[in-house]
Protein backbone atom coordinates (compact mmCIF):
# COMPACT_ATOMS: atom_id res chain seq x y z
CA UNK A 1 0.00 0.00 0.00
CA UNK A 2 1.54 3.38 -1.37
CA UNK A 3 0.33 7.19 -0.49
CA UNK A 4 -0.47 8.89 -4.01
CA UNK A 5 -1.88 12.14 -4.84
CA UNK A 6 -4.79 11.32 -8.41
CA UNK A 7 -6.40 13.35 -10.34
CA UNK A 8 -10.21 13.19 -9.12
CA UNK A 9 -11.61 11.94 -12.82
CA UNK A 10 -9.56 9.59 -12.62
CA UNK A 11 -11.83 7.80 -9.79
CA UNK A 12 -14.49 6.20 -9.37
CA UNK A 13 -16.60 4.52 -6.75
CA UNK A 14 -16.01 0.86 -6.62
CA UNK A 15 -18.84 -1.31 -7.20
CA UNK A 16 -17.37 -3.14 -4.20
CA UNK A 17 -17.65 0.05 -2.02
CA UNK A 18 -19.78 -0.69 0.83
CA UNK A 19 -22.21 1.96 0.34
CA UNK A 20 -22.03 1.55 -3.74
CA UNK A 21 -25.91 0.78 -4.03
CA UNK A 22 -26.92 3.94 -2.44
CA UNK A 23 -28.10 7.00 -4.00
CA UNK A 24 -25.49 10.24 -3.88
CA UNK A 25 -24.63 10.93 -0.57
CA UNK A 26 -24.99 14.04 1.07
CA UNK A 27 -22.15 15.92 2.08
CA UNK A 28 -23.21 19.36 3.48
CA UNK A 29 -21.92 18.47 6.69
CA UNK A 30 -18.16 17.76 5.61
CA UNK A 31 -17.88 20.57 2.33
CA UNK A 32 -16.96 23.92 4.93
CA UNK A 33 -14.04 21.39 6.16
CA UNK A 34 -13.17 20.37 2.81
CA UNK A 35 -12.94 23.50 1.12
CA UNK A 36 -10.68 25.32 4.32
CA UNK A 37 -8.68 22.57 4.66
CA UNK A 38 -8.93 19.97 1.59
CA UNK A 39 -8.80 15.87 2.22
CA UNK A 40 -6.83 15.22 5.51
CA UNK A 41 -7.90 11.10 5.12
CA UNK A 42 -6.56 9.78 2.06
CA UNK A 43 -9.00 7.33 0.08
CA UNK A 44 -8.76 3.89 -0.17
CA UNK A 45 -8.47 3.07 -3.85
CA UNK A 46 -7.17 -0.02 -5.94
CA UNK A 47 -6.38 0.23 -9.58
CA UNK A 48 -9.45 -0.64 -11.61
CA UNK A 49 -7.67 -2.04 -15.36
CA UNK A 50 -7.46 0.84 -17.20
CA UNK A 51 -4.00 2.79 -17.36
CA UNK A 52 -3.67 5.29 -14.07
CA UNK A 53 -7.60 4.71 -13.36
CA UNK A 54 -8.64 3.84 -9.52
CA UNK A 55 -11.50 2.25 -8.02
CA UNK A 56 -12.51 3.87 -4.41
CA UNK A 57 -13.13 1.36 -1.27
CA UNK A 58 -13.48 3.79 1.45
CA UNK A 59 -13.68 7.46 1.14
CA UNK A 60 -16.87 7.79 -0.56
CA UNK A 61 -18.27 11.11 0.79
CA UNK A 62 -14.73 12.95 0.32
CA UNK A 63 -14.66 11.92 -3.47
CA UNK A 64 -18.24 13.22 -3.74
CA UNK A 65 -17.99 16.22 -1.79
CA UNK A 66 -14.59 17.20 -4.10
CA UNK A 67 -16.51 16.87 -7.22
CA UNK A 68 -18.87 19.29 -5.50
CA UNK A 69 -15.74 21.97 -5.35
CA UNK A 70 -14.54 21.16 -8.59
CA UNK A 71 -17.35 22.04 -10.06
CA UNK A 72 -17.84 25.24 -8.49
CA UNK A 73 -13.97 25.72 -9.92
CA UNK A 74 -14.30 24.34 -12.79
CA UNK A 75 -10.98 22.25 -11.83
CA UNK A 76 -9.47 18.58 -12.12
CA UNK A 77 -8.24 18.85 -8.27
CA UNK A 78 -5.62 15.92 -6.87
CA UNK A 79 -6.92 13.65 -4.03
CA UNK A 80 -4.32 11.88 -1.91
CA UNK A 81 -5.31 7.73 -1.80
CA UNK A 82 -3.65 5.05 -0.34
CA UNK A 83 -3.48 2.72 -3.26
CA UNK A 84 -4.33 -1.32 -2.27
CA UNK A 85 -2.23 -3.89 -4.18
CA UNK A 86 -4.36 -4.88 -7.58
CA UNK A 87 -5.23 -9.13 -6.36
CA UNK A 88 -6.63 -7.94 -2.42
CA UNK A 89 -10.10 -7.21 -3.06
CA UNK A 90 -11.25 -8.93 0.24
CA UNK A 91 -8.99 -6.39 2.09
CA UNK A 92 -10.29 -3.86 -0.26
CA UNK A 93 -13.61 -4.59 0.65
CA UNK A 94 -13.45 -5.53 4.19
CA UNK A 95 -11.56 -2.20 4.45
CA UNK A 96 -14.11 0.05 2.85
CA UNK A 97 -16.56 -1.41 5.66
CA UNK A 98 -14.40 -0.95 8.28
CA UNK A 99 -13.84 2.42 7.33
CA UNK A 100 -17.78 3.17 6.80
CA UNK A 101 -19.43 1.60 9.82
CA UNK A 102 -17.00 3.66 12.16
CA UNK A 103 -18.24 6.60 11.09
CA UNK A 104 -21.97 5.67 10.36
CA UNK A 105 -23.96 2.60 11.45
CA UNK A 106 -25.08 0.81 7.76
CA UNK A 107 -28.52 -0.29 7.94
CA UNK A 108 -29.76 -4.27 7.00
CA UNK A 109 -29.22 -3.90 3.34
CA UNK A 110 -25.73 -2.41 3.86
CA UNK A 111 -24.78 -4.94 6.29
CA UNK A 112 -26.18 -7.51 3.66
CA UNK A 113 -24.30 -6.37 0.58
CA UNK A 114 -21.26 -5.60 2.52
CA UNK A 115 -20.94 -9.29 4.30
CA UNK A 116 -21.98 -10.46 0.93
CA UNK A 117 -19.03 -9.28 -0.89
CA UNK A 118 -16.64 -10.49 1.48
CA UNK A 119 -18.33 -14.13 1.35
CA UNK A 120 -18.15 -13.88 -2.36
CA UNK A 121 -14.33 -13.28 -1.65
CA UNK A 122 -14.21 -16.60 0.36
CA UNK A 123 -14.42 -14.79 4.26
CA UNK A 124 -16.48 -17.68 6.35
CA UNK A 125 -19.41 -16.58 8.40
CA UNK A 126 -16.83 -16.75 11.62
CA UNK A 127 -14.51 -14.92 9.96
CA UNK A 128 -16.92 -11.99 8.87
CA UNK A 129 -18.25 -11.92 12.63
CA UNK A 130 -14.94 -11.55 13.88
CA UNK A 131 -14.44 -8.15 11.61
CA UNK A 132 -17.09 -6.71 12.85
CA UNK A 133 -17.23 -7.59 16.23
CA UNK A 134 -20.53 -9.11 15.86
CA UNK A 135 -22.27 -12.76 16.07
CA UNK A 136 -22.35 -15.07 13.69
CA UNK A 137 -25.95 -15.68 13.68
CA UNK A 138 -26.11 -11.79 12.86
CA UNK A 139 -24.20 -12.48 9.86
CA UNK A 140 -26.31 -15.77 8.95
CA UNK A 141 -29.56 -13.69 8.89
CA UNK A 142 -27.82 -10.82 6.87
CA UNK A 143 -26.55 -13.25 4.17
CA UNK A 144 -30.27 -14.77 4.30
CA UNK A 145 -31.67 -11.76 2.13
CA UNK A 146 -29.41 -13.12 -0.53
CA UNK A 147 -32.36 -15.39 -0.83
CA UNK A 148 -34.14 -12.67 -2.12
CA UNK A 149 -35.16 -11.85 -5.13
CA UNK A 150 -33.28 -8.16 -6.24
CA UNK A 151 -36.42 -6.33 -6.36
CA UNK A 152 -37.77 -7.67 -2.74
CA UNK A 153 -34.44 -6.49 -1.29
CA UNK A 154 -35.03 -3.14 -3.19
CA UNK A 155 -38.26 -2.86 -1.99
CA UNK A 156 -37.25 -3.78 1.47
CA UNK A 157 -34.07 -1.31 1.77
CA UNK A 158 -36.72 1.39 0.81
CA UNK A 159 -38.61 0.23 4.04
CA UNK A 160 -41.51 -0.73 1.60
CA UNK A 161 -41.74 -4.15 2.64
CA UNK A 162 -41.20 -4.53 6.97
CA UNK A 163 -39.07 -6.95 8.62
CA UNK A 164 -41.50 -9.82 9.20
CA UNK A 165 -42.28 -9.87 5.91
CA UNK A 166 -38.85 -10.28 4.79
CA UNK A 167 -37.96 -12.78 7.36
CA UNK A 168 -41.25 -15.08 5.98
CA UNK A 169 -40.17 -14.57 2.47
CA UNK A 170 -37.52 -16.11 3.01
CA UNK A 171 -39.00 -19.60 3.41
CA UNK A 172 -40.17 -19.01 -0.14
CA UNK A 173 -39.31 -20.76 -3.37
CA UNK A 174 -38.14 -18.41 -6.48
CA UNK A 175 -41.20 -19.13 -8.09
CA UNK A 176 -43.03 -18.26 -4.89
CA UNK A 177 -41.36 -14.93 -4.15
CA UNK A 178 -41.83 -14.35 -8.03
CA UNK A 179 -45.98 -14.63 -7.35
CA UNK A 180 -45.80 -12.33 -3.98
CA UNK A 181 -43.68 -10.02 -6.05
CA UNK A 182 -46.32 -9.85 -8.74
CA UNK A 183 -49.38 -9.51 -6.02
CA UNK A 184 -47.30 -6.55 -4.06
CA UNK A 185 -46.59 -4.98 -7.89
CA UNK A 186 -50.13 -5.03 -8.69
CA UNK A 187 -52.66 -2.46 -8.31
CA UNK A 188 -55.62 -4.19 -7.53
CA UNK A 189 -54.21 -7.37 -6.00
CA UNK A 190 -53.49 -7.92 -2.60
CA UNK A 191 -50.05 -9.60 -1.26
CA UNK A 192 -50.07 -11.20 1.73
CA UNK A 193 -47.76 -9.80 4.51
CA UNK A 194 -46.35 -11.41 8.39
CA UNK A 195 -48.33 -14.08 9.93
CA UNK A 196 -50.99 -13.99 6.36
CA UNK A 197 -47.80 -14.10 4.30
CA UNK A 198 -46.54 -17.48 6.22
CA UNK A 199 -49.97 -19.45 6.00
CA UNK A 200 -49.71 -18.26 2.39
CA UNK A 201 -46.43 -19.65 1.22
CA UNK A 202 -47.69 -23.03 3.45
CA UNK A 203 -50.58 -23.67 1.27
CA UNK A 204 -53.14 -22.06 3.79
CA UNK A 205 -52.07 -23.49 7.28
CA UNK A 206 -49.18 -22.58 9.11
CA UNK A 207 -48.24 -25.52 10.88
CA UNK A 208 -44.84 -25.09 12.71
CA UNK A 209 -42.29 -27.96 13.76
CA UNK A 210 -42.72 -27.80 17.08
CA UNK A 211 -46.53 -29.39 16.90
CA UNK A 212 -45.32 -32.37 15.20
CA UNK A 213 -46.17 -35.72 17.56
CA UNK A 214 -43.66 -37.38 14.96
CA UNK A 215 -40.33 -37.77 14.80
CA UNK A 216 -39.00 -34.92 12.03
CA UNK A 217 -36.25 -37.67 10.72
CA UNK A 218 -39.04 -40.12 9.47
CA UNK A 219 -41.17 -37.08 7.72
CA UNK A 220 -40.70 -37.86 4.52
CA UNK A 221 -42.21 -33.83 3.20
CA UNK A 222 -40.41 -30.52 2.64
CA UNK A 223 -39.85 -28.62 5.82
CA UNK A 224 -39.53 -24.97 5.78
CA UNK A 225 -37.10 -23.26 7.70
CA UNK A 226 -36.84 -19.06 7.41
CA UNK A 227 -33.27 -18.50 6.94
CA UNK A 228 -32.84 -15.88 10.13
CA UNK A 229 -32.72 -19.42 11.97
CA UNK A 230 -36.00 -18.65 13.74
CA UNK A 231 -38.86 -20.87 12.91
CA UNK A 232 -39.69 -24.19 10.84
CA UNK A 233 -42.57 -24.81 9.41
CA UNK A 234 -44.14 -27.49 7.37
CA UNK A 235 -44.80 -26.74 3.86
CA UNK A 236 -47.57 -29.28 3.21
CA UNK A 237 -50.63 -29.00 5.62
CA UNK A 238 -52.02 -31.97 4.43
CA UNK A 239 -48.94 -34.24 4.61
CA UNK A 240 -48.56 -33.10 7.68
CA UNK A 241 -52.20 -33.86 8.91
CA UNK A 242 -51.50 -37.35 7.90
CA UNK A 243 -48.64 -38.38 9.57
CA UNK A 244 -49.85 -36.26 12.74
CA UNK A 245 -53.26 -38.17 13.09
CA UNK A 246 -51.61 -41.22 12.65
CA UNK A 247 -49.55 -40.48 15.48
CA UNK A 248 -52.64 -39.67 17.35
CA UNK A 249 -54.39 -42.53 16.62
CA UNK A 250 -50.99 -44.50 18.38
CA UNK A 251 -51.64 -42.08 21.12
CA UNK A 252 -55.26 -43.01 21.64
CA UNK A 253 -55.03 -46.68 21.26
CA UNK A 254 -51.81 -46.35 23.60
CA UNK A 255 -54.57 -44.68 26.01
CA UNK A 256 -56.69 -47.69 26.02
CA UNK A 257 -53.72 -50.10 26.13
CA UNK A 258 -53.42 -48.71 29.63
CA UNK A 259 -56.25 -49.18 30.86
CA UNK A 260 -58.69 -46.05 30.50
CA UNK A 261 -62.35 -47.29 29.30
CA UNK A 262 -62.37 -45.07 26.38
CA UNK A 263 -60.54 -42.35 24.11
CA UNK A 264 -62.01 -39.85 21.98
CA UNK A 265 -60.48 -37.98 19.65
CA UNK A 266 -62.23 -34.74 19.01
CA UNK A 267 -62.83 -33.10 15.40
CA UNK A 268 -60.33 -30.88 14.68
CA UNK A 269 -60.78 -27.47 16.09
CA UNK A 270 -63.01 -28.25 18.47
CA UNK A 271 -62.76 -27.61 21.89
CA UNK A 272 -62.85 -29.85 25.01
CA UNK A 273 -65.58 -28.58 27.21
CA UNK A 274 -63.84 -28.83 30.19
CA UNK A 275 -66.68 -27.34 32.29
CA UNK A 276 -69.44 -29.64 31.09
CA UNK A 277 -67.42 -32.61 32.50
CA UNK A 278 -66.23 -34.01 35.94
CA UNK A 279 -63.16 -35.88 36.92
CA UNK A 280 -63.24 -39.29 36.86
CA UNK A 281 -60.03 -41.74 37.78
CA UNK A 282 -59.13 -44.78 35.40
CA UNK A 283 -60.85 -46.83 38.04
CA UNK A 284 -64.07 -44.45 38.21
CA UNK A 285 -64.42 -45.19 34.21
CA UNK A 286 -62.32 -42.12 33.46
CA UNK A 287 -61.99 -41.20 29.59
CA UNK A 288 -59.32 -39.36 28.04
CA UNK A 289 -59.98 -36.49 25.38
CA UNK A 290 -57.91 -35.70 22.65
CA UNK A 291 -58.08 -31.97 21.56
CA UNK A 292 -56.81 -31.63 18.14
CA UNK A 293 -56.24 -27.69 17.28
CA UNK A 294 -56.01 -26.36 13.87
CA UNK A 295 -52.46 -25.08 14.62
CA UNK A 296 -51.43 -28.87 15.06
CA UNK A 297 -50.84 -28.18 18.81
CA UNK A 298 -52.28 -31.74 20.12
CA UNK A 299 -53.62 -31.74 23.96
CA UNK A 300 -55.28 -35.37 26.23
CA UNK A 301 -57.34 -34.46 28.77
CA UNK A 302 -56.99 -37.61 31.24
CA UNK A 303 -59.64 -38.48 33.53
CA UNK A 304 -62.92 -36.89 32.64
CA UNK A 305 -67.00 -38.07 31.94
CA UNK A 306 -69.73 -36.19 31.10
CA UNK A 307 -71.96 -33.70 33.60
CA UNK A 308 -74.97 -35.77 32.72
CA UNK A 309 -72.37 -39.50 33.15
CA UNK A 310 -71.66 -38.20 36.58
CA UNK A 311 -75.37 -37.52 37.79
CA UNK A 312 -76.64 -40.84 36.43
CA UNK A 313 -73.91 -42.13 38.42
CA UNK A 314 -75.06 -40.39 41.36
CA UNK A 315 -78.61 -41.59 41.06
CA UNK A 316 -77.41 -45.19 40.59
CA UNK A 317 -75.08 -44.64 43.46
CA UNK A 318 -77.84 -43.46 45.83
CA UNK A 319 -80.73 -46.36 44.32
CA UNK A 320 -82.67 -43.74 41.93
CA UNK A 321 -81.65 -45.24 38.82
CA UNK A 322 -82.88 -49.01 37.77
CA UNK A 323 -81.42 -48.77 34.31
CA UNK A 324 -78.19 -51.02 34.47
CA UNK A 325 -75.20 -48.81 33.01
CA UNK A 326 -74.63 -49.88 29.06
CA UNK A 327 -70.93 -50.65 28.49
CA UNK A 328 -70.80 -48.78 25.23
CA UNK A 329 -73.85 -47.24 23.24
CA UNK A 330 -75.03 -48.39 20.27
CA UNK A 331 -72.73 -47.46 17.22
CA UNK A 332 -75.72 -46.33 14.88
CA UNK A 333 -78.51 -44.15 15.01
CA UNK A 334 -82.04 -45.27 15.19
CA UNK A 335 -82.87 -43.96 11.36
CA UNK A 336 -79.66 -46.19 10.24
CA UNK A 337 -80.98 -49.08 12.23
CA UNK A 338 -84.07 -48.54 10.16
CA UNK A 339 -82.15 -47.78 6.89
CA UNK A 340 -79.93 -51.23 7.10
CA UNK A 341 -82.45 -53.46 8.24
CA UNK A 342 -84.75 -52.40 5.41
CA UNK A 343 -81.84 -52.97 2.91
CA UNK A 344 -81.15 -56.36 4.89
CA UNK A 345 -85.10 -57.15 4.72
CA UNK A 346 -85.62 -56.50 0.84
CA UNK A 347 -82.77 -58.58 -0.15
CA UNK A 348 -83.50 -61.76 1.88
CA UNK A 349 -87.30 -61.47 0.24
CA UNK A 350 -85.80 -61.28 -3.11
CA UNK A 351 -83.72 -64.02 -1.97
CA UNK A 352 -86.73 -66.10 -0.95
CA UNK A 353 -88.20 -66.02 -4.07
CA UNK A 354 -85.74 -68.02 -5.64
CA UNK A 355 -85.94 -70.97 -2.56
CA UNK A 356 -89.66 -71.49 -3.11
CA UNK A 357 -89.20 -74.90 -0.62
CA UNK A 358 -87.84 -72.83 1.80
CA UNK A 359 -90.93 -70.33 1.61
CA UNK A 360 -93.47 -72.98 1.96
CA UNK A 361 -91.72 -74.48 4.86
CA UNK A 362 -91.51 -70.67 6.03
CA UNK A 363 -95.38 -69.86 5.30
CA UNK A 364 -96.25 -73.24 8.01
CA UNK A 365 -94.52 -71.69 10.49
CA UNK A 366 -96.45 -68.71 10.13
CA UNK A 367 -99.56 -70.55 10.15
CA UNK A 368 -98.67 -72.35 13.48
CA UNK A 369 -96.94 -69.34 15.34
CA UNK A 370 -98.40 -66.64 13.88
CA UNK A 371 -96.25 -63.25 13.33
CA UNK A 372 -97.12 -60.02 14.03
CA UNK A 373 -97.82 -59.84 10.45
CA UNK A 374 -100.27 -62.88 9.70
CA UNK A 375 -103.11 -61.05 9.84
CA UNK A 376 -102.38 -61.30 6.41
CA UNK A 377 -100.91 -57.87 5.40
CA UNK A 378 -98.17 -57.32 3.29
CA UNK A 379 -94.98 -55.23 5.22
CA UNK A 380 -95.48 -51.67 5.30
CA UNK A 381 -91.42 -50.78 5.23
CA UNK A 382 -92.27 -47.90 7.16
CA UNK A 383 -89.86 -45.10 7.60
CA UNK A 384 -90.02 -41.53 8.62
CA UNK A 385 -86.75 -40.67 6.49
CA UNK A 386 -88.12 -40.03 2.70
CA UNK A 387 -83.98 -40.63 2.14
CA UNK A 388 -84.51 -43.66 2.96
CA UNK A 389 -88.26 -45.20 1.65
CA UNK A 390 -86.35 -43.41 -1.78
CA UNK A 391 -83.27 -45.42 -1.10
CA UNK A 392 -85.13 -48.85 -0.83
CA UNK A 393 -87.40 -47.87 -3.55
CA UNK A 394 -84.62 -47.68 -6.36
CA UNK A 395 -82.61 -50.64 -5.03
CA UNK A 396 -82.27 -53.35 -7.40
CA UNK A 397 -83.64 -56.33 -4.83
CA UNK A 398 -86.83 -54.40 -4.21
CA UNK A 399 -87.31 -53.56 -8.34
CA UNK A 400 -86.73 -57.82 -8.87
CA UNK A 401 -89.45 -58.06 -5.93
CA UNK A 402 -92.32 -55.43 -8.08
CA UNK A 403 -91.64 -57.12 -10.79
CA UNK A 404 -92.27 -60.68 -9.97
CA UNK A 405 -95.48 -59.60 -7.89
CA UNK A 406 -96.68 -57.90 -11.06
CA UNK A 407 -96.46 -61.40 -13.01
CA UNK A 408 -98.07 -63.17 -9.88
CA UNK A 409 -101.15 -60.35 -10.33
CA UNK A 410 -101.63 -61.27 -13.57
CA UNK A 411 -101.34 -65.36 -12.78
CA UNK A 412 -104.76 -64.38 -10.50
CA UNK A 413 -106.18 -62.17 -12.80
CA UNK A 414 -106.12 -59.12 -10.31
CA UNK A 415 -105.06 -55.37 -11.36
CA UNK A 416 -101.32 -54.94 -11.11
CA UNK A 417 -100.94 -51.32 -10.20
CA UNK A 418 -100.77 -50.23 -6.69
CA UNK A 419 -102.19 -53.66 -4.69
CA UNK A 420 -100.37 -55.90 -2.91
CA UNK A 421 -101.11 -59.65 -3.10
CA UNK A 422 -102.41 -59.64 0.62
CA UNK A 423 -105.36 -57.48 1.71
CA UNK A 424 -107.22 -59.80 4.51
CA UNK A 425 -110.54 -57.93 5.36
CA UNK A 426 -111.94 -60.94 7.27
CA UNK A 427 -114.38 -61.65 4.52
CA UNK A 428 -114.22 -65.27 3.85
CA UNK A 429 -116.53 -64.38 0.49
CA UNK A 430 -112.72 -62.85 -0.57
CA UNK A 431 -110.84 -66.33 0.58
CA UNK A 432 -113.28 -68.46 -1.58
CA UNK A 433 -112.62 -66.44 -4.60
CA UNK A 434 -109.17 -67.34 -4.36
CA UNK A 435 -109.16 -70.54 -4.22
CA UNK A 436 -111.17 -71.08 -6.49
CA UNK A 437 -108.46 -69.29 -8.75
CA UNK A 438 -105.91 -71.51 -6.57
CA UNK A 439 -107.58 -74.67 -7.77
CA UNK A 440 -106.95 -74.20 -11.51
CA UNK A 441 -103.32 -73.40 -11.15
CA UNK A 442 -101.01 -75.85 -11.36
CA UNK A 443 -98.71 -77.16 -8.10
CA UNK A 444 -95.93 -75.17 -9.94
CA UNK A 445 -97.98 -72.00 -10.23
CA UNK A 446 -99.50 -72.03 -6.72
CA UNK A 447 -96.29 -72.82 -5.53
CA UNK A 448 -94.97 -69.52 -7.18
CA UNK A 449 -98.11 -67.61 -5.87
CA UNK A 450 -97.21 -68.92 -1.85
CA UNK A 451 -93.26 -68.15 -2.12
CA UNK A 452 -95.02 -64.62 -3.57
CA UNK A 453 -97.23 -64.16 -0.64
CA UNK A 454 -94.39 -65.07 1.94
CA UNK A 455 -92.13 -62.63 0.84
CA UNK A 456 -94.63 -59.56 1.00
CA UNK A 457 -95.48 -60.78 4.63
CA UNK A 458 -91.80 -61.41 6.03
CA UNK A 459 -91.69 -58.75 8.60
CA UNK A 460 -88.57 -56.40 8.69
CA UNK A 461 -86.50 -56.03 11.51
CA UNK A 462 -86.70 -59.60 12.87
CA UNK A 463 -83.97 -62.02 13.33
CA UNK A 464 -86.21 -64.42 10.72
CA UNK A 465 -84.38 -61.91 7.93
CA UNK A 466 -80.98 -62.81 9.61
CA UNK A 467 -81.65 -66.52 9.86
CA UNK A 468 -83.07 -66.23 6.13
CA UNK A 469 -80.06 -64.21 5.15
CA UNK A 470 -77.50 -66.61 6.34
CA UNK A 471 -79.44 -69.72 4.97
CA UNK A 472 -79.34 -68.75 1.94
CA UNK A 473 -75.96 -66.71 1.72
CA UNK A 474 -77.70 -63.85 0.18
CA UNK A 475 -74.85 -61.81 -1.35
CA UNK A 476 -76.38 -57.89 -1.09
CA UNK A 477 -73.45 -56.86 -3.32
CA UNK A 478 -75.63 -57.70 -6.51
CA UNK A 479 -78.30 -55.98 -5.30
CA UNK A 480 -77.37 -52.74 -2.82
CA UNK A 481 -74.27 -50.35 -2.87
CA UNK A 482 -74.11 -47.76 -0.32
CA UNK A 483 -75.82 -44.61 -1.10
CA UNK A 484 -76.15 -41.07 0.06
CA UNK A 485 -78.68 -41.81 2.15
CA UNK A 486 -76.74 -44.36 3.98
CA UNK A 487 -73.65 -42.17 4.76
CA UNK A 488 -76.26 -39.56 5.75
CA UNK A 489 -77.77 -41.75 8.74
CA UNK A 490 -74.67 -42.56 10.15
CA UNK A 491 -73.44 -40.41 13.13
CA UNK A 492 -70.65 -42.13 15.10
CA UNK A 493 -67.03 -40.69 13.95
CA UNK A 494 -65.86 -43.96 16.19
CA UNK A 495 -67.62 -45.90 13.55
CA UNK A 496 -67.18 -43.98 10.25
CA UNK A 497 -63.44 -44.33 11.08
CA UNK A 498 -63.29 -48.23 11.43
CA UNK A 499 -65.90 -48.48 8.47
CA UNK A 500 -62.49 -46.36 6.49
CA UNK A 501 -60.13 -48.81 8.31
CA UNK A 502 -62.05 -51.76 6.50
CA UNK A 503 -62.39 -49.79 3.12
CA UNK A 504 -59.03 -48.40 2.68
CA UNK A 505 -57.02 -49.92 5.55
CA UNK A 506 -55.68 -48.85 8.98
CA UNK A 507 -53.38 -47.01 7.63
CA UNK A 508 -55.51 -45.40 6.06
CA UNK A 509 -57.69 -44.52 9.00
CA UNK A 510 -55.12 -43.39 11.52
CA UNK A 511 -54.26 -40.92 8.87
CA UNK A 512 -57.37 -39.14 9.62
CA UNK A 513 -58.50 -40.22 12.92
CA UNK A 514 -59.47 -36.13 14.11
CA UNK A 515 -60.73 -35.36 10.63
CA UNK A 516 -64.25 -34.79 10.54
CA UNK A 517 -67.09 -37.82 10.15
CA UNK A 518 -68.25 -35.89 6.81
CA UNK A 519 -64.49 -35.96 5.83
CA UNK A 520 -63.78 -39.32 6.25
CA UNK A 521 -67.34 -40.06 4.94
CA UNK A 522 -65.68 -38.23 1.54
CA UNK A 523 -63.09 -40.55 1.59
CA UNK A 524 -65.19 -43.72 1.72
CA UNK A 525 -67.09 -42.38 -1.14
CA UNK A 526 -63.42 -41.69 -3.21
CA UNK A 527 -62.18 -45.23 -2.56
CA UNK A 528 -66.19 -46.11 -4.07
CA UNK A 529 -65.78 -44.04 -6.61
CA UNK A 530 -62.10 -44.15 -7.39
CA UNK A 531 -62.21 -40.33 -6.57
CA UNK A 532 -59.15 -38.39 -5.74
CA UNK A 533 -56.90 -40.94 -6.99
CA UNK A 534 -58.11 -43.83 -4.76
CA UNK A 535 -57.72 -46.47 -6.01
CA UNK A 536 -61.28 -48.26 -6.46
CA UNK A 537 -63.36 -50.54 -4.64
CA UNK A 538 -65.63 -52.75 -6.09
CA UNK A 539 -68.81 -54.30 -4.37
CA UNK A 540 -67.10 -53.11 -0.81
CA UNK A 541 -70.25 -53.58 2.03
CA UNK A 542 -70.07 -52.68 4.70
CA UNK A 543 -70.52 -54.97 7.42
CA UNK A 544 -73.98 -54.31 8.31
CA UNK A 545 -75.09 -55.53 4.80
CA UNK A 546 -73.13 -58.52 5.11
CA UNK A 547 -74.48 -61.98 6.52
CA UNK A 548 -74.06 -62.63 8.84
CA UNK A 549 -74.14 -59.33 10.43
CA UNK A 550 -70.88 -57.82 10.63
CA UNK A 551 -70.43 -54.58 13.20
CA UNK A 552 -67.02 -52.56 13.88
CA UNK A 553 -67.51 -51.47 17.66
CA UNK A 554 -68.63 -52.87 21.36
CA UNK A 555 -71.65 -50.83 21.14
CA UNK A 556 -72.79 -53.41 18.11
CA UNK A 557 -76.25 -52.57 15.87
CA UNK A 558 -78.96 -51.95 18.36
CA UNK A 559 -81.83 -54.51 17.57
CA UNK A 560 -79.40 -55.39 14.45
CA UNK A 561 -76.67 -56.93 16.62
CA UNK A 562 -79.93 -58.44 18.70
CA UNK A 563 -81.34 -59.99 15.24
CA UNK A 564 -78.00 -61.65 14.47
CA UNK A 565 -77.61 -62.71 18.39
CA UNK A 566 -80.94 -64.89 18.47
CA UNK A 567 -80.40 -66.26 14.83
CA UNK A 568 -76.71 -67.66 15.90
CA UNK A 569 -78.22 -68.98 18.33
CA UNK A 570 -80.81 -70.55 16.94
CA UNK A 571 -78.43 -72.19 14.06
CA UNK A 572 -76.11 -73.16 17.19
CA UNK A 573 -78.90 -74.97 18.48
CA UNK A 574 -79.78 -76.80 15.57
CA UNK A 575 -76.49 -77.83 15.56
CA UNK A 576 -76.04 -79.65 19.17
Amino acid sequence: MNLQHIPLDHLKVSPLNMRHSRRKPKVDDILPSIRQRGIIQPLLVKPNGKPDHYDIYAGRRRFFAMKTIAKEGDSNPVLPCLVLDKNDDADAVEASILENTARVEPDEMEQFEAFKKLADKGRSVAEIADTFGVTELMVKRRLALANLLPAIRKAYAKEEVDGRTVTALTLATKEQQEEWLALFQSDDDYAPRGHQLKAWLCGGEHITADKALFALDDYPGEILADLFGEEAAFADADQFWEHQNAAIAVLRDDYIAKGWSDCEVLDRGRYFDRWNHVKATKKQGGEVFIEVRDSGEVTAHEGYITEAEHKRRQKQANGKDDKPASDAKPELTGPAQNYVELHRHAAVRAALLGAPAVALRLTVAHMIRGSGLWQTKPEPQSTRKEATAESVAGSKAQAAFESERREVLVLLGWETEGRALTFSNGDDWGVAEVFATLLALTDEQVMRVLTCVMAETLESGTCVVEQIGCHLAVDMTESYAPDEAFFMSLRSKPLVNAMLADIGGKTVADANVSATAKVQKGIIRDYLTGASDRKQVKDWLPGYFRFPLQCYTPGGAGQLSANAAKAAQVALADTE
